[in-house]
């Protein structure tokens, strides 16, 4: 099963190490990483993926918990939250069928970032099988490069996370 976590860590070099470290070590996967600076700049979030099964999933959390620079862990898995991801597609684009990707783009509520002689490049968030039906999309006419963020998530309303 597929595991949400959003992690309060301290904002200093080697956390990141030692977080993804402890996961791998036990043999998880890390399907989807990101980490940046919370409002307090002392402090990063990191909102990881990870595939595991329940006992192994408990393993990972008390191992995280032992960590000297973890301050908080949330399961967001079965949580009310939201949650975005950010993708940049370049996509082939001759001038005849350009306003075709156009259109696409502002179906989805995406915006062209950058026009080259014969590629659009588009920018995206939401959530994943929003960016995915728009990634089966623009697949026929011909993906030239295509980046994502990975899962960013906060829990909604009054919740902490």
């Amino acid at each position: 099963m597929k595991h949400l976590l959003s992690v309060l860590v301290e904002n200093k070099s080697g956390v990141l190490s030692r977080v993804t470290g402890l996961i791998s070590r036990r043999g998880f996967n890390i399907l989807s990483l990101t980490v940046a600076p919370t409002e307090d700049e002392t402090l990063s979030r990191m909102t990881i993926i990870v595939e595991a099964d329940e006992v192994g999933f408990e393993q990972i959390t008390k191992q995280l918990h032992k960590l000297v620079s973890v301050f908080k862990i949330s399961d967001l898995t079965e949580q009310d939250a939201v949650e975005r991801e950010l993708v940049l597609f370049k996509v082939t684009a001759t001038p005849e069928r350009r306003h075709e990707l156009i259109e696409i783009a502002n179906v989805f509520r995406a915006k062209v970032v950058d026009v080259g002689k014969n590629t659009l490049t588009i920018e995206a968030t939401g959530t994943q099988s929003k960016l995915d039906a728009m990634e089966g999309l623009f697949r026929g006419y011909g993906i030239r490069q295509l980046t994502r963020t990975g899962k960013i998530a906060m829990a909604r309303g009054g919740h902490d996370s």
